[in-house]
């Protein structure tokens, strides 16, 4: 009881945000002015808390919402082309209970993982500013400490990765001397806090269509999860 209370507080303060006001303004102005497959639809229009298992030992980090996925459907990369191609994986890989994300209230129910992004209001052209990304990164380190479970992180994207790696090293400090490098299912570990950290390409039309993001390159990043957690036990 006392853990759904932390995050209900928790999701209140994100829902109450208003730091950013070019993304207050954006949000909403998208949510006004919609897209026309979705223009008897109510917008979100709000900022998109993260969802999945309190009880999760992997927690995922993307960008931020979609104009008309998540700040549609108000559910972190649900009713989008992002989501069409990640929970299709994630179902295969056992971590979701259904291959579809189509809106807050369609029954789908993730196992083992909690799903969050960088940002929780969509940005204009999917560009977060380097202030806006620092007014909101405070709520995924909230999370991190609720996730008592918490074994690894998987960042989509190399801003998720970044802001994730800055984290940890300030946290757990420093990995070897080589300066950390973004690429597709690069791998780092922190020994003293039994932490690690996987990138992936995030699963965005732009790359999943220019074939940057082949559904085999992401089922490997959800094997070297399932492999990661196997090796925990």
């Amino acid at each position: 009881m006392k853990k759904d209370l932390i995050w209900k507080a928790h999701d209140n303060a994100i829902l109450s945000c208003t730091r950013c006001p070019r993304l207050v303004a954006w949000r909403e102005e998208v949510a006004i002015n919609k897209r026309k497959a979705y223009a008897h639809e109510t917008y979100w229009g709000k900022p998109v808390p993260g969802f999945g298992d309190l009880d999760a030992r992997v927690l995922v980090l993307g960008l931020a919402p979609g104009a008309h996925g998540s700040n549609r459907t108000g559910r972190m990369f649900t009713g989008d082309a992002s989501g069409d191609f990640l929970f299709p994986a994630l179902y295969k890989a056992g971590f979701a209970s259904q291959p579809d994300a189509l809106h807050r209230e369609d029954g789908l129910i993730l196992r083992d993982m909690y799903i969050t992004a960088v940002c929780r209001c969509v940005p204009p052209g999917n560009r977060p500013t380097r202030e806006e990304q620092a007014n909101c990164i405070g709520f995924f380190k909230k999370e991190m400490e609720h996730l008592k479970n918490l074994e690894g992180i998987v960042a989509l994207g190399g801003i998720a990765f970044n802001n994730a790696f800055d984290i940890l090293q300030a946290k757990y400090g420093k990995i070897g001397n080589k300066k950390p490098k973004f690429g597709h299912n690069t791998f780092y570990i922190w020994p003293n806090a039994n932490l690690w950290l996987l990138a992936s390409y995030h699963p965005s039309r732009q790359n999943t269509q220019t074939g940057r993001l082949t559904e085999v390159m992401f089922a490997e990043i959800w094997e070297e999860v399932r492999k990661e957690l196997e090796d925990e036990k």
